[in-house]
């Protein structure tokens, strides 16, 4: 079915801890009604003028020309500070330039709306909400759908070229057999995969449990903390906590120290489930503790080696060696803040065909919880999500790399493997920029012809 345009999903707020992506779209104090047992029929609520005023305002506000400050509450600007909000607003004009108009304002409730904001080349969807009381500033303000009038994947993937660094993405229609490739840019070369080398680590446990020696209701102690991103590492020490929790918060939020826990729980058939799954370049798994250890200047000796050492054998026999000296170096947070650090050595490495496998198996071996697991944050906005009867996701980021993966079924019943992934030694990538892209891709395969 053909479209005058296509819809890519964009969120007002994209959070990167340091090594997973998790798109947070964020509203903030919207009101929400309470829902009656017997409601009556909806009535279209008027909008506030103030809320008229501050939408006609939003313009010369992604224009640059606005006053910031005084157009957001101070909640709004404490969540999204002045530079976050230029680096999201560049990134949606570089590709829709500038804005030019509120075409609709249709009031949610007096102080909020949904909007359609038209761009040069298409036009954007957006929520926004006001506060009640003067001076009325913007409290939530999410842009939900932009539609690019004319897009195709071949459109996409030059977008994706143009990158400053290295792209890769694979497209692959899913079956009874192995992976078929739609369009993709060096499908077969390796990446930095930042977190998504977790859906390896969920599909030994989905493994384990199919095959009787564990049940996802079985409880273990939480292991040693990691660094953030999640939760866990400021559980108490050992606290108990059932395998699907931690598989959860794994593959959810990105939990480090959740994952490392099933890292060490699964040991060496982590190992040889990645390379019996077709990436062999993953192992021997690194916990997320380890990869830090390793890559702070305390151990850059141990860091050479790891890169001159390429044989599995002989990297593991080097964790061995070193289990004491790497669980006890102190790691800093802050030295994943700023440049890149060791991403062409030091990394989960896995190319979008191997993360496509990855998919395949999760979707035929995998079971019904793996999979109700990986819709849990499904990556993309809700306008979006719901193009698919389905979605399952797993994102993964650290300074220089940002890798998105989607597992999804359409509403013909067709299942899809969309992996994509930026990565550049010299500077950050733009996380929010790649976002965009990936959803085009999304909005474009949601009703795209395939190969039978």
């Amino acid at each position: 079915m053909a479209r005058p345009a296509n819809r890519a999903g964009f969120s007002m707020e994209v959070r990167f801890d340091m090594r997973s992506l998790a798109l947070l779209a964020l509203i903030l104090a919207v009101p929400h009604p309470v829902g009656a047992q017997t409601a009556p029929p909806p009535v279209a609520p008027a909008a506030d003028p103030s809320l008229t005023a501050r939408s006609r305002e939003l313009i010369a506000v992604v224009a640059g020309s606005g006053d910031f400050n005084g157009y957001f509450a101070p909640n709004f600007r404490a969540a999204i500070p002045k530079e976050k909000w230029d680096a999201v607003v560049a990134s949606m004009t570089g590709q829709m330039g500038k804005p030019l108009a509120i075409d609709r304002l249709a009031p949610v409730t007096p102080f909020s709306a949904n909007l359609r904001v038209r761009f040069e080349r298409g036009v954007v969807n957006a929520q926004i909400a006001i506060d009640p009381a003067p001076p009325h500033q913007v409290v939530g303000l999410l842009f939900t759908g932009p539609e690019m009038a004319g897009d195709t994947l071949d459109k996409l993937t030059a977008d994706l070229r143009s990158l400053p660094g290295t792209t890769g993405l694979g497209i692959y229609a899913l079956g009874e057999d192995a992976p078929r490739l739609i369009a993709g840019i060096a499908p077969d070369n390796t990446l930095p995969l930042g977190s998504a080398f977790k859906l390896w680590v969920l599909g030994e446990l989905a493994r384990e449990v199919r095959a009787g020696d564990r049940k996802w209701s079985d409880v273990v102690p939480i292991g040693p903390a990691s660094l953030p991103s999640g939760i866990t590492q400021n559980w108490p020490p050992g606290s108990p906590v059932t395998i699907q929790t931690l598989a959860t918060l794994m593959i959810s939020i990105s939990d480090n120290t959740a994952t490392d826990t099933l890292v060490s729980l699964e040991g060496e058939q982590l190992d040889r489930f990645v390379t019996q799954t077709g990436a062999p370049g993953l192992a021997p798994v690194l916990t997320t503790r380890q990869m830090f250890a390793l890559k702070s200047p305390a151990n850059a000796d141990l860091a050479s080696q790891w890169a001159t050492s390429l044989e599995p054998s002989v990297r593991r026999k080097l964790l061995d060696t070193n289990a004491a000296r790497l669980r006890t170096t102190p790691v800093d947070p802050v030295m994943f803040a700023g440049t890149p650090a060791k991403i062409d050595t030091l990394e989960w490495f896995a190319s979008p065909t191997d993360t496509a496998r990855m998919f395949d198996w999760l979707r035929k071996e995998g079971g019904e919880t793996a999979l109700s697991l990986l819709a849990v944050n499904p990556g993309i906005d809700p306008n979006t999500r719901a193009e698919f009867d389905y979605v399952g996701f797993k994102g993964g980021s650290e300074p220089g790399v940002v890798t998105l993966n989607f597992l999804v079924k359409r509403k013909d019943g067709r299942w899809l493997a969309i992996a994509g992934g930026w990565h550049r030694g010299d500077a950050g990538v733009e996380e929010a920029r790649f976002t965009m892209l990936m959803t085009r891709a999304l909005v474009l395969l949601a009703e795209a012809p395939l190969p039978n």
